[in-house]
């Protein structure tokens, strides 16, 4: 995923969570607001609690695969939280579940 994709700043993911509106089911709770550019950022997040450091990451570098791989442009900023159910999923189920969220969001 390429930088300018990617929230960072904790300030910025704070007005996202603390202004923007929210989404949710049992696999995912995301935040999201409009932005001024003309793509979507990202922040992904996974508490320790889910899992050791490599279960963690691979499961951030799928979601960022899916998200690079459907092209969805809304000009949006997201804040995706993981919650614990998603670690059971498939990759094309957790596929199917992120893109079903993201689309609500329009």
């Amino acid at each position: 995923m390429n930088k300018k994709y990617i929230i960072s700043k904790n300030i910025e993911i704070e007005k996202i969570i603390k202004t923007g509106k929210k989404i949710s089911n049992k696999y995912l709770l995301i935040f999201y607001k409009k932005n001024k550019s003309n793509f979507n950022r990202y922040c992904i997040s996974i508490s320790k609690k889910l899992g050791n450091a490599v279960v963690r990451n691979k499961i951030k570098r799928q979601i960022k695969d899916i998200l690079m791989k459907n092209k969805l442009c809304f000009s949006r900023d997201y804040v995706i939280i993981i919650r614990k159910d998603l670690i059971s999923l498939n990759y094309e189920q957790k596929r199917e579940e992120l893109i079903k969220k993201i689309k609500e969001t329009i």
